[in-house]
């Protein structure tokens, strides 16, 4: 199998299967019957008495030379232990003698084989090394600042390993890198502030840090050992993405060596399962550290991601705290005020509070108010334009607005980013936030663009840059970037001002005789739903059922059959949720006490039934009672229930919590779970109409229930939100207002 590397396919070079090895170490690999299916050619190297092929046999006959004098089947039996066990974590390593020489066997499940690596053990770098990592770690956290945390682990990593210069490298949002600290030796030129093109590190790699969290490239000028297959004819390419010794893509080894770097570790750096950065070693010879050492090593990383975690965690649950009061004051401001205009803009908070932001404005009610530093009239008008013709999202956010709107580049200095928030696209009302520019100052180690030569059939290589000296540039037209958290602060205020505006619109806006017409319009289209669908729908299901009867019928057809019925039974669900949705804004509302803890007791039992998992941690803090119509606050709890069990079934253990407490304007509910989450850019979308994310399609589900739920509540006169993030699971807010 070749792969040639261009400027169309730098990107997908397939490294996890280079077919070849590191020769550090060898490598055999096994299937079920532990028939040996590859091998490196370099085995017979480190292992005298083995034969140089050893496809096809069995893997006691490499044990029969290692073990000359015990019972064989002792690494098989690891393997075994480790099948049944599901891991081979308290197997990893497995040391043994040969010939006076000490080998550590690393053993991973790869598909449907083996794959056992063995390593040279070296007394060198496991001298002390428990305590050397203790003392490392306690000096790494001893300073709470960051920029000092950083400073000290690549002291301590350099101390540990022994490497010329060892780096703290991050990883911006666009792939690329920057050193953020250094330790080196005091002949080296700094590299302090340098930054790395994303085509350096390209994406592929990057995802292999995220599951191997070390990587030693021991010698960049020793020449790979092949691995060779038992199979015919186009064999399919051994998968080495956990190998330990797995060899490195020669573009990336020209690269090193250009930098004159001759051996490279690299240890892993992660915030909430994402490649936050790496600690980058380089040493100007070769020099091998074995399997102990870099898990040693590996601890210090982990170690450190955690630390970066909880302080990253700390920062911005600060800035969230800070931003989340100003939407709670202008949320009370609107209630009190009976204008939203005078509650957002006039009080001791604005809208400007709600974000970073030097600058807003408002356009509500055909008003435009501004606050802060905004564009000129005429910019910002063609600016708004701009947004109703371009602009179909209720959110949107850039830290780059002139390359999507050119004419930006004049006000660049005002408004080089914005966040626009849409409280009616119909009526042309928006907040729209500014930041100005910022100028960046990027020093790159060597001109960024990566230069292409063209090989002998006219294609335009890759080819790794020669020079690394600093090459500076300025960046220009781009703001600071928009933080998750102001973003979650805009998404809120949109729920809070939402909620506003419904409760105080009923005899003032337009909108009203535009429902009257969309309730209208849905009535017939019910009707059309329950008349001119279900019924011929109700036809199909029989005559396909009638089918299922025919046993003269191929089963292949029969399977085709079966799949109807089923996508008929799929679509009249559908169905009937779009009519419970149309039914909810006609239905009046009896107002009576509703006891939710014995509803709530009655759904999660029913639940329980549906998603039978053991692991379940199902947990009932108060549950006040609530005044509204008893079926349709049983819909809401069902459905966020539900929705919390189903998108936590992965979790391990699966955790869902509900719990309620009075407040000054009624009853305010959660519903929180540990599931998948909700990522940042879904979240102004949730509660849409057949709205489902991407990473939910294979869940059950008809991306109604949601739009349900937020009808029943509005109906309610009160007001549901959401807090989630990707990974760690989400809290849905209810609150019932008390009856007027």
């Amino acid at each position: 199998m070749s792969f040639n590397v261009d400027l169309n396919n730098c990107d997908r070079e397939p490294i996890h299967i280079p077919g070849q090895i590191q020769p550090h170490g060898f490598l055999i690999a096994v299937d079920d019957e532990f028939i040996i299916r590859y091998h490196s050619e370099n085995v017979s190297d480190f292992i005298q008495g083995l034969p140089t092929r050893l496809l096809g046999k069995h893997l006691d006959e490499v044990e029969y030379v290692l073990y000359p004098s015990e019972q064989t089947g002792y690494i098989s039996q690891l393997i075994t232990l480790g099948k049944n066990t599901k891991t081979f974590e308290q197997i990893n390593p497995f040391q043994f003698e040969f010939n006076g020489r000490d080998y550590y066997l690393i053993i991973q499940p790869v598909n449907d084989l083996y794959l056992l690596e063995f390593e040279l053990v070296t007394a060198e770098m496991s001298v002390d090394m428990q305590k050397m990592i203790g003392r490392s770690i306690s000096e790494m956290l001893a300073d709470k600042n960051l920029q000092n945390l950083l400073n000290n682990s690549a002291e301590q990593v350099k101390k540990v390993i022994g490497y010329d210069r060892v780096m703290i490298y991050r990883f911006a949002a666009d792939g690329h890198g920057e050193v953020i600290a250094e330790a080196k030796n005091n002949h080296l030129e700094p590299w302090l502030g340098l930054h790395y093109p994303a085509s350096d590190i390209p994406k592929q790699a990057r995802e292999l840090y995220k599951l191997n969290f070390t990587r030693l490239i021991a010698d960049v000028n020793a020449i790979p050992s092949k691995i060779i297959t038992l199979a015919d004819g186009e064999p399919e390419p051994l998968d080495l993405t956990c190998s330990q010794l797995r060899a490195v893509s020669p573009i990336h080894i020209q690269y090193l060596k250009n930098m004159e770097v001759g051996s490279s570790f690299s240890i892993s750096l992660l915030y909430k399962g994402e490649l936050w950065g790496l600690i980058a070693c380089h040493n100007y010879t070769p020099r091998y550290i074995d399997y102990k050492a870099r898990e040693s090593s590996k601890l210090i990383g982990q170690i450190l991601s955690s630390a970066l975690e909880f302080r990253q965690d700390e920062e911005s649950q600060h800035l969230q705290d800070r931003l989340f009061a100003s939407v709670d004051k202008l949320s009370k401001h609107m209630q009190r005020s009976n204008s939203i205009e005078d509650a957002l803009s006039t009080q001791d908070v604005t809208v400007l509070d709600v974000t970073y932001a030097e600058g807003a404005v408002l356009l509500y009610e055909n008003n435009l108010i501004s606050f802060g530093k905004v564009p000129a009239a005429d910019d910002l008008n063609g600016l708004i334009n701009w947004i109703k013709t371009d602009i179909t999202d209720t959110f949107f956010s850039t830290d780059h607005l002139s390359k999507q709107y050119p004419a930006a580049l004049a006000f660049k200095d005002v408004a080089s980013g914005i966040i626009v928030s849409t409280i009616s696209k119909e009526m042309g009302e928006y907040i729209i936030w500014f930041k100005p520019e910022q100028l960046q100052h990027i020093t790159w180690a060597g001109n960024p663009e990566k230069p292409a030569e063209v090989d002998s059939s006219g294609i335009l290589t890759i080819s790794p840059r020669k020079s690394f000296e600093a090459w500076s540039e300025t960046v220009t037209a781009r703001s600071a970037a928009w933080s998750n958290e102001e973003v979650k602060a805009v998404i809120r205020l949109k729920e809070e001002l939402t909620y506003a505006i419904n409760q105080k619109a009923s005899a003032i806006r337009l909108l009203n005789e535009k429902l009257k017409q969309a309730y209208e319009e849905l009535d017939t289209f019910s009707f059309t739903i329950s008349h001119d669908l279900k019924n011929p729908l109700s036809v199909i299901k029989s005559y396909s059922q009638l089918l299922t009867r025919d046993s003269s019928i191929r089963p292949e057809a029969q399977r085709v059959i079966e799949r109807i019925v089923d996508r008929t039974n799929k679509m009249n669900y559908m169905i009937n949720e779009v009519l419970d949705y149309s039914r909810i804004g006609r239905s009046d509302i009896n107002f009576v006490n509703v006891e939710v803890g014995p509803m709530v007791n009655e759904i999660l039992k029913d639940l329980s039934l549906v998603y039978s998992n053991a692991t379940i941690q199902l947990t009932i803090g108060e549950t006040p009672d609530i005044q509204g119509d008893q079926v349709m606050i049983s819909q809401v709890f069902a459905n966020l229930l539900s929705n919390a069990v189903k998108y936590s079934q992965k979790s391990t253990p699966q955790v869902v919590n509900i719990e309620g407490k009075a407040t000054d304007n009624g009853v305010l509910y959660q519903i929180k779970d540990n599931g998948l989450g909700i990522d940042i850019k879904q979240l102004p979308k949730i509660f849409e109409l057949f709205n489902r994310t991407d990473d939910v399609k294979d869940i059950e589900g008809s991306g109604v229930g949601l739009a349900i739920v937020k009808r029943i509540v509005e109906k309610h006169r009160g007001k549901i939100w959401v807090d989630s993030e990707p990974g760690k699971g989400s809290t849905f807010f209810v609150e019932f207002s008390n009856p007027a």
